[in-house]
């Protein structure tokens, strides 16, 4: 990885936080998004980043029996994680930023570059963009399943 901090200060803890029961499918996810990355099949890279991130959402919400629309994307998972306190409601607005963050950072990029349509022309994916999307979804991850944690 392009920095060796973030690989040890997030990716690692969001391997070895996935490798926990229950969170098989956000692992296989995680997995197979540096596996595109070290391929350099960025668009795929960014779009099992956000798949990750979501599928982290939706084993905590099965963990913690909170209902969920199945086919939830990110910004509803967030809806659902924040509305059953996985963030602590005196903190909520403190969360405000990292609630927005969260909706509008990973979800946002890899929408716009992996996950629809490029339209008529190729759009090249950037390797710099791919890192900065794995980079961000182990940190999403490694705070939400320790939250999860927390709260046990």
């Amino acid at each position: 990885m392009d920095s060796q901090l973030i690989h040890a200060e997030a990716v690692k803890p969001a391997l070895s936080l996935l490798s926990a029961t229950g969170f098989q499918g956000p692992e296989q996810d995680l997995i197979g998004a540096f596996d595109h990355y070290r391929h350099g099949r960025f668009k795929e890279a960014g779009a099992d980043a956000l798949k990750a991130f979501e599928s982290t959402m939706k084993s905590i919400c099965k963990a913690r029996r909170w209902p969920h629309d199945p086919g939830a994307t990110a910004k509803p998972l967030l809806d659902v994680l924040f509305t059953h306190g996985l963030i602590p409601p005196e903190l909520q607005s403190h969360f405000g930023g990292l609630r927005s963050a969260l909706e509008s950072g990973l979800p946002t990029l890899s929408n716009r570059t992996s996950r629809h349509g490029q339209g008529p022309d190729p759009k090249p994916h950037a390797p710099h963009f791919a890192a900065y999307m794995l980079h961000l979804v182990a940190a999403n991850i490694v705070f939400l399943v320790q939250a999860h944690k927390a709260r046990s």
